[in-house]
């Protein structure tokens, strides 16, 4: 089967915010949404890596992406208004959003998980794309079609033992999508899910170190599933559960 392969002009006139966009597969995500041309809008920690993922569009597009340095553990039901203000109170729409920010937290028993950091993991990973979702539904609804993806993991679809807060958390945000999806099903927002399986990433080399990175698939190749699930060729398509790994196609 061949894969499918998305026009370049795909995202032409389309606003994407990406969170967990300076390293990793969010990074290759807002560069490929910027090259099919959307204009991007980069969240997150590290205003320096943010900076060269800008850079990087401008000078391999003609978009002009907007930096947005914010930590997404200090997102909370106070602090919504202020950031939706600050960060996309200037737009008149927003046609997608790529949850792609998580925390992987350590690898543990539970009966030996710090309280702590399993209030961080979780909120970084559920509760603040919760609360994103919710702050930026308004911009979404102003769009022509909008879509919503939350990543999931393997781990978020089984649980498996070590994996702590990171499983669970995927797990919610799995939850997130089904509720918000069936809610939105009449209108033309979409919501998925995806699955990247193991990709050559930072957070990848964390949780397995033994492992050889170059036997898993550069974030690149997962491209095609991120830009048609982004673009307006999955309208319709919603409340799904993909996975990277098995997918070919539409």
């Amino acid at each position: 089967m061949l894969r499918y392969r998305p026009s370049k002009q795909l995202l032409a006139d389309r606003t994407i915010l990406v969170t967990g966009a300076s390293d990793g597969i969010g990074r290759v995500a807002a560069i490929h949404y910027a090259q099919h041309g959307a204009t991007v809008l980069l969240l997150g920690r590290d205003r320096k890596k943010l900076e060269a993922v800008h850079d990087e569009i401008v000078q391999s597009t003609k978009t002009a992406p907007f930096i947005v340095p914010f930590d997404l553990a200090s997102l909370t039901k106070d602090s919504e208004a202020n950031f939706t203000e600050s960060v996309v109170g200037s737009l008149d729409c927003l046609d997608g959003v790529l949850h792609n920010a998580s925390l992987l937290g350590p690898k543990v028993p539970l009966a030996h998980y710090p309280a702590p950091e399993w209030e961080t993991v979780m909120h970084v990973n559920a509760t603040a794309a919760f609360l994103l979702t919710k702050a930026l539904l308004p911009l979404l609804e102003k769009a022509s079609d909008a879509s919503v993806i939350f990543t999931s993991s393997g781990v978020g679809r089984k649980g498996r033992a070590y994996w702590g807060a990171y499983a669970v958390s995927k797990f919610a945000t799995e939850g997130i999508m089904e509720v918000l999806a069936d809610e939105l099903s009449d209108t033309h927002i979409r919501v998925n899910s995806l699955n990247p399986g193991g990709t050559r990433t930072a957070m990848r080399a964390a949780a397995y170190p033994a492992e050889d990175p170059f036997t898993l698939p550069a974030p690149e190749q997962h491209m095609d599933l991120y830009l048609y699930l982004m673009g307006p060729d999955s309208k319709g398509v919603t409340s799904q559960k993909f996975e990277a790994a098995s997918w070919r196609g539409p």
